[in-house]
């Protein structure tokens, strides 16, 4: 993964859900871009950020089952953005797990600032083999970091 969106896991529930945050500072990369003198997080980051807890969220599903997948991101249903997300804010992400079986999964994600919501959708997740040892030990390592002080059930 090229960025990360997450900072840490406040709550990790496998087979049910997640809560993540994510800082959003001044000096993050795409701010020089979007918008020179007037910051906004781009949309389509706050959903991969919501996409990136889902997707660990049902990889950790799954290895519970025994099963050994990558779930990867398929569709994004019914997106909606309520309000920016500006430099300073922190980004809470809230991930529940409203299907999932041998193929994939869905997702009810939603993203929220100081309480109130800026950004809602559906993630539709597919599941593929995996077998790279090396990327697995990256995951697990980026997972430990997100979860050093989650609340666990």
């Amino acid at each position: 993964m090229r960025f990360l969106l997450v900072d840490s896991i406040l709550e990790w529930k496998p087979g049910v859900g997640a809560v993540g945050v994510k800082n959003i500072s001044l000096s993050e990369d795409f701010f020089d871009d979007h918008f020179p003198l007037k910051p906004i997080m781009p949309g389509v980051l706050i959903i991969e950020g919501m996409a990136q807890l889902s997707g660990l969220l049902l990889e950790e599903t799954m290895k519970q089952r025994d099963i050994k997948i990558k779930a990867l991101m398929s569709m994004v249903d019914k997106a909606k953005f309520r309000q920016p997300v500006y430099p300073g804010c922190q980004l809470r992400y809230d991930c529940v797990i409203s299907q999932i079986n041998e193929m994939g999964g869905r997702i009810a994600a939603s993203a929220s600032v100081d309480g109130t919501p800026v950004a809602e959708c559906t993630l539709l997740f597919s599941f593929h083999a995996f077998g790279n040892p090396t990327q697995d030990k990256i995951r697990e390592g980026i997972l430990a970091t997100w979860l050093a002080n989650a609340k666990r059930s």
